[in-house]
């Protein structure tokens, strides 16, 4: 895709900086690292660590798929980029049930997750769609009377 692809509804896109899915990844890694700063140190090396790299991971491969050569690897890096989103979403879950985090914190993570993950999802339609042929004119049926 590379310079000059369009995020559809977007004016020139010169970087994957210029996609709102990324800046909306790049929100969303910010404040996961301030929510896990509350967890237990116990959860350094667990939790925390799992719940920052999985963040971390959605922009980094909007990022690196945007600078692909290749749409099917830029298609391929937003799909690890949605899979990281399910795992942080799960992360979060946890993190609710051991009460590391309030529910309201939980509820403003998952709503953005959500918002996030219809980001990609359009994101990755528009791209899919230039993969696919437009369809062309359909062939004349066969006479029915040349088939007997």
């Amino acid at each position: 895709m590379g310079a000059g692809s369009q995020e559809p509804g977007a004016g020139k896109i010169e970087s994957f900086r210029d996609l709102r899915v990324w800046q909306a990844g790049m929100d969303l890694v910010e404040d996961v690292y301030r929510t896990t700063e509350e967890f237990p140190v116990s959860e350094t090396y667990g939790l925390t660590s799992q719940m920052r790299r999985a963040a971390v991971s959605i922009p980094s491969n909007i990022a690196e798929g945007h600078s692909r050569e290749s749409t099917r690897e830029y298609l391929q890096h937003l799909s690890v980029a949605q899979g990281s989103l399910a795992e942080l979403e799960t992360q979060l879950e946890l993190a609710l049930r051991l009460r590391y985090l309030a529910t309201k914190t939980a509820n403003d993570h998952t709503l953005q997750i959500h918002s996030l993950g219809r980001q990609l999802f359009r994101l990755r339609d528009a791209i899919s769609r230039k993969l696919k042929p437009a369809p062309g004119p359909r062939p004349p049926a066969p006479d029915a009377k040349a088939l007997c």
